[in-house]
């Protein structure tokens, strides 16, 4: 019964980050993270090792290249609990503009979510990788 309302806690937390992604929404996005996590994506040649750290990235994607998320689909969803973490992974199909051009990208990813202990799931780790 614990681990079905766990599974459920996780897939609400990962469908509010998606949500708040999809509409670009930086303060709701970056609130589903720890401050302390960690994000390894296959566009940046580092990792980032905390949320400030991805925050700025973020900023400076806006600031230079116009960067902005129009939608954000999810699919393939899985849940994987393991005492106080979960695995949430899933293919992104995401639309965004850079300098004014829409692109499309197909991507995998994992978010490493971790109960607080409010019992809040925030994401400790976000892997994102490309799928052509």
């Amino acid at each position: 019964m614990k681990q079905n309302a766990d599974r459920q806690a996780v897939q609400e937390a990962a469908d509010q980050l998606i949500a708040a992604f999809s509409n670009h929404n930086r303060e709701k996005y970056f609130a589903a993270f720890d401050e302390q996590a960690t994000f390894m994506f296959h566009n940046l040649d580092r990792m980032l090792k905390s949320r400030a750290e991805y925050e700025a990235v973020w900023k400076a994607w806006e600031d230079e290249d116009q960067f902005r998320i129009l939608a954000c689909g999810s699919s393939n969803q899985h849940i994987q609990l393991i005492g106080e973490v979960a695995i949430f992974t899933h293919n992104v199909s995401t639309d965004v503009t850079i300098q004014g051009q829409k692109e499309t990208s197909s991507e995998r990813e994992t978010i490493v979510f971790a109960r607080q202990g409010s019992g809040r799931w925030l994401g400790v780790h976000e892997h994102l990788s490309k799928y052509e």
